[in-house]
């Protein structure tokens, strides 16, 4: 494929960070059904794969212009999705079966970079649940700060999760 989107695919050590594709479907619903993977993320965990065929539309037609929201492929396979896919708060989501194996670390190292180069944020945000310690120790480790917490941010299946607010600052040399 080629394009304007399709070039700007990243290459980490292990991964390929690139725009979402029609035939990423399979894989993606495998996350986005998955109650694991989604027991942090803002929506139920998807019931059925015309659910998560509405996400990746939007993943598709956001590309069109500038890529800020990666699909992280590895082997051949979609796994995860990261990157700024609202404003400039930026999120991420993985299969379990690749946690803690630095692979959001390093998708997180290459995005944020390619973030500051295509953007003039000042800042980029993020909030996650507090109880997701995985997560606020990764946005932590690459420099996002706390701001704030507020209780009772979003209701999932009548749960209500809080949430706590991260920034990180644009670098003086991006």
């Amino acid at each position: 494929m080629s394009g304007p989107f399709y070039d700007m695919a990243r290459h980490t050590q292990r991964l390929i960070l690139r725009a979402a594709r029609q035939d990423d479907l399979d894989d993606l619903f495998a996350i986005f059904s998955d109650p694991q993977a989604m027991a942090y993320w803002s929506t139920a965990p998807h019931d059925r794969p015309a659910r998560t065929q509405e996400n990746l539309d939007r993943l598709i037609a956001s590309a069109a212009e500038t890529l800020t929201y990666f699909v992280i492929e590895k082997d051949g396979r979609a796994i995860g999705t990261a990157g700024q896919h609202r404003g400039t708060e930026v999120g991420f989501l993985l299969h379990p079966d690749y946690w803690r194996q630095g692979i959001v670390t390093e998708a997180m190292q290459t995005i944020i970079p390619h973030l500051w180069q295509v953007t003039d944020h000042t800042q980029l945000t993020a909030d996650a649940d507090p109880n997701n310690v995985a997560s606020c120790g990764l946005l932590r480790s690459l420099g996002f700060h706390e701001t704030h917490r507020a209780a009772n941010t979003y209701c999932i299946n009548g749960v209500w999760s809080d949430s706590v607010y991260f920034a990180l600052p644009r670098p003086a040399e991006a």
